[in-house]
């Protein structure tokens, strides 16, 4: 499971339309176990991009990058991890 340490949300503009609902960038930075692949001595985050919708709600993208240097990290979240993040993002939703 991730370990959130803090994390930032805001709406999105959608100027295309494209997705019905609507987006939210989440940044959260992770605590990550030394013994984790994704540890990094400088640390994690992961950007989300979130859809909420009358219908739904789900994740839309997500990316990890390294703290200090912005460096991507190409990693996957474990079906369990996505699920998380998204039901933390619902309970989450900025006004």
């Amino acid at each position: 499971m991730l370990t959130i340490k803090e994390y930032t949300a805001e709406f999105v503009k959608d100027p295309f339309g494209i997705l019905t609902g609507k987006r939210y960038e989440y940044v959260f930075d992770l605590d990550v176990p030394e013994d984790d692949e994704l540890f990094r001595e400088n640390g994690v985050y992961v950007r989300v991009i979130f859809l909420s919708d009358e219908d739904q709600s789900r994740i839309v993208k997500y990316d990890f990058y390294e703290r200090t240097s912005d460096l991507y990290l190409d990693f996957d979240m474990e079906p369990e991890e996505e699920e998380q993040l998204a039901a933390f993002c619902k309970d989450n939703i900025p006004d």
